[in-house]
């Protein structure tokens, strides 16, 4: 049982609020937790908190808070905080599954799930959540019983850009490398316009894989770490069979191997319930009948061991003039991708010491740019192709910097604050696990001659990439 609900942008505007049973403060408390929220240390907060005598503490692991004898249990997805309040002593796992699925029913219904989209369909949600809640309590979360009910329609938003890094929800994002489909194309409402005769029978498939990597000053790796989540958007008709095929050399654990060729190997992974596994061992093929809209078919996560090379290597070198105060970072980056392969929107984030007053570069392209921006330098690639190196060249006059002890006048030893650089970047047809889709076959035969469209995209970026100079 929930006391209120409501979604705040990522500056703290409500955007939405719904107070079910009455018992609160009003909208006040929207501004009060996003008050108390930005208040903390930290880029992270604490995510179940309680308080004593007025005061907010840290508690156990999960997104919650409490103030006044109120609990906070909040997400954050593309961006948006979604909040629910309660009074009741209830488990925050539980509401954290209802904001999860409120999230997917907003995306669903609306077409995606943003500040924008929210902002144009405010009539609509307020509709979503009358349905989903009475006085608080759940009456159904199911995407196919609320197409009875729901009469607004949505009010669909401009395609949007290349993807927010907050969110996985890629399905019909245009890429440089890869425009097989309209960017507007699964975005669009799982609840067709009454006056659109012409909706197609669509399904979109994402490979998506989230690469946190840590490498040492001398080059070792320390950390490596994919997520992976094969995500499907369908426009069927629900309770349509599709079957997914995946590598057959695919293989969960160390001790299993498969097939003839390298193995292409996860730590774990875990299936939505809806997934049927009795052709899954012999032939590495998934089975579901799902509902219109968006789910997670699979995730996975491989750790320590890549089958391929890492993407980028950086290779720094420093030259510091401290009688002068000039500083000189000279920065090669290689890309180790296949040479048909290519990275997009590669930025390099490098904390600069305190007091950088100017910037000089020279840079291996002209597409290439270099600024200096919140004590970081930033070097942006639009485009890397996969066998490639570039370089950059970049001098700095930081007056008054301490350095280390025992050092001459000019030392290659990094001054303090520099450092250590972190990179992002989007891999498109590109799975660093080597996970792929071999094949999505569709049991569903529409009336006429018109078969359904398929998509399927794979895609890595960046999560934590993380090189110490």
């Amino acid at each position: 049982m929930i006391s209120q609900f409501f979604i705040l942008s990522s500056k703290g505007d409500p955007l939405i609020y719904k107070d079910f049973r009455g018992d609160s403060g009003g909208r006040d408390v929207a501004e009060l937790f996003y008050r108390k929220l930005t208040g903390l240390p930290g880029d992270e907060s604490p995510v179940v908190m309680v308080t004593s005598g007025g005061e907010w503490g840290m508690r156990l692991a999960g997104r919650g808070r409490h103030h006044d004898d109120r609990h906070f249990i909040h997400i954050r997805h593309s961006g948006l905080y979604l909040v629910a309040t309660t009074s009741e002593n209830i488990s925050p796992f539980s509401l954290l599954e209802l904001l999860s699925r409120l999230a997917t029913l907003l995306g669903d219904y609306c077409g995606s799930l943003g500040e924008g989209t929210i902002s144009r369909n405010v009539a609509l949600v307020y509709e979503l959540l009358d349905e989903v809640l009475d006085y608080g309590y759940v009456q159904t979360t199911s995407t196919e019983m609320l197409r009875n009910f729901i009469q607004t329609e949505a009010v669909v938003s401009k395609p949007f850009s290349l993807f927010d890094l907050s969110s996985v929800g890629l399905f019909g994002a245009e890429t440089q490398q890869s425009k097989v489909a309209p960017s507007s194309a699964a975005s669009r409402p799982v609840l067709s316009s009454r006056s659109d005769q012409s909706q197609k029978n669509e399904v979109f498939l994402d490979v998506v894989e989230r690469l946190s990597v840590l490498i040492a000053s001398n080059g070792s790796l320390l950390k490596v770490d994919v997520q992976g989540e094969i995500r499907l958007k369908s426009f069927l008709p629900s309770g349509s069979e599709m079957r997914i095929g995946l590598t057959e050399e695919f293989c969960v654990g160390k001790s299993e191997l498969r097939g003839y060729g390298p193995g292409i190997r996860v730590d774990e992974v875990s299936f939505h319930s809806s997934v049927l596994l009795e052709e899954f061992e012999s032939h590495r093929i998934l089975r579901l009948q799902p509902p219109q809209g968006e789910l997670t078919v699979m995730r996975y996560q491989l750790s320590d061991d890549l089958p391929s090379p890492l993407p980028f290597r950086l290779f720094p070198s420093v030259q510091w003039d401290r009688g002068s105060g000039r500083l000189q970072v000279y920065l090669k980056l290689r890309c180790d991708l296949p040479p048909k392969s290519q990275a997009l929107n590669v930025r390099l984030h490098l904390p600069l010491p305190r007091g950088v007053i100017s910037l000089s570069q020279e840079l291996s392209g002209p597409e290439q740019k270099a600024e200096l921006g919140d004590g970081a330098l930033h070097w942006d690639l639009p485009r890397v192709q996969g066998g490639s190196q570039l370089s950059g060249l970049f001098q700095m006059d930081v007056p008054g910097l301490p350095g280390p002890s025992g050092q001459g006048p000019s030392t290659t030893a990094p001054p303090l604050g520099l450092g250590p650089a972190s990179l992002s970047f989007e891999l498109p047809r590109h799975t660093c696990s080597g996970l792929q889709v071999r094949f999505l076959r569709l049991a569903f035969r529409p009336c006429g001659n018109a078969n359904p469209h398929k998509w399927v995209r794979h895609l890595s970026h960046s999560d934590a990439y993380v090189i110490r100079i």
